[in-house]
């Protein structure tokens, strides 16, 4: 059963869909089965993977409203390796048509169950807000994994978003837990960088992966063509960065589960 991962921070910038992208095609590099849900009106997920939004005439929002279930609308992203539950401006109304709906905060929750059996990962892409789509991601996840720039503001902003994790768990989803806290953009040539990097171990500890994903040029050219890095630029640093986040999840996840019981014949 796939483990679903919440990719989020209510700071724009950050670089939360160039992760969901690309760590949804690195996984499916190491064999994994991967849905990825674009839960953004923007639709940047669903551009990025090389499919046209504006062509989308259904997607995540005809799931959230129970018009059409997930099997329905998933498709094969263009480029990457992975499923796609597509989003595009219609998305922008979420919160309006959801506010009129019984269990408003768990629609996704329940979509995702029908499908949860067919991949090994399901990540979803949130709006950087807080609004009703971002709470059914967090309803319908079990962990959280937070993109952050190590800089002063983004101190400020995980600290908000702790507070809305912990207020989901203590009322929707008492299983929520952090995934990871994964520091982009970085350079380690930069004190404050540094700085921050050193706060975040403190208080996360081994929450924080070890990989980091640097400033790199060909990842940030990799949107505009509609592909994961690593498909547009295997060999760029961007791509392998990724790949080893990957690694590292499996290995997390790895450690976590108990031991296989040997049985006699």
């Amino acid at each position: 059963m796939a483990r679903i991962i919440a990719i989020t921070n209510q700071k724009g910038g950050v670089g939360k869909t160039t992760t969901s992208i690309n760590i949804a095609a690195s996984l499916v590099a190491t064999k994994r089965k991967v849905l990825l849900v674009d839960l953004d009106p923007q639709g940047n997920a669903t551009s990025g993977c090389g499919v046209d939004k504006a062509q989308q005439e259904q997607n995540v929002l005809d799931v959230l409203l129970g018009d059409l279930s997930a099997e329905q609308v998933i498709q094969p992203a263009v480029n990457g390796g992975f499923d796609l539950l597509a989003a595009n401006g219609d998305l922008s109304a979420a919160d309006v048509h959801l506010m009129e709906l019984e269990n408003k905060e768990s629609r996704l929750k329940t979509a995702l169950k029908a499908v949860q059996e067919n991949y090994d990962y399901i990540f979803i892409d949130c709006p950087p807000s807080l609004n009703m789509l971002t709470v059914n991601a967090l309803v319908a996840s079990g962990s959280v994994l937070i993109p952050m720039q190590c800089e002063y503001y983004a101190l400020e902003g995980i600290s908000s978003l702790m507070d809305t994790i912990n207020q989901i768990v203590e009322h929707v989803n008492p299983d929520l837990e952090i995934e990871g806290i994964l520091r982009t953009m970085y350079d380690p040539r930069n004190r404050l960088a540094t700085e921050v990097s050193n706060q975040l171990h403190e208080y996360f500890g081994d929450k924080v992966y070890r990989s980091v994903i640097p400033r790199n040029v060909r990842l940030a050219e990799a949107p505009s063509y509609g592909m994961p890095a690593l498909q547009y630029d295997r060999l760029s640093t961007g791509a392998k960065c990724y790949l080893a986040l990957a690694g590292e999840i499996i290995r997390r996840q790895e450690q976590k589960e108990p031991p296989l019981a040997v049985t006699n014949a």
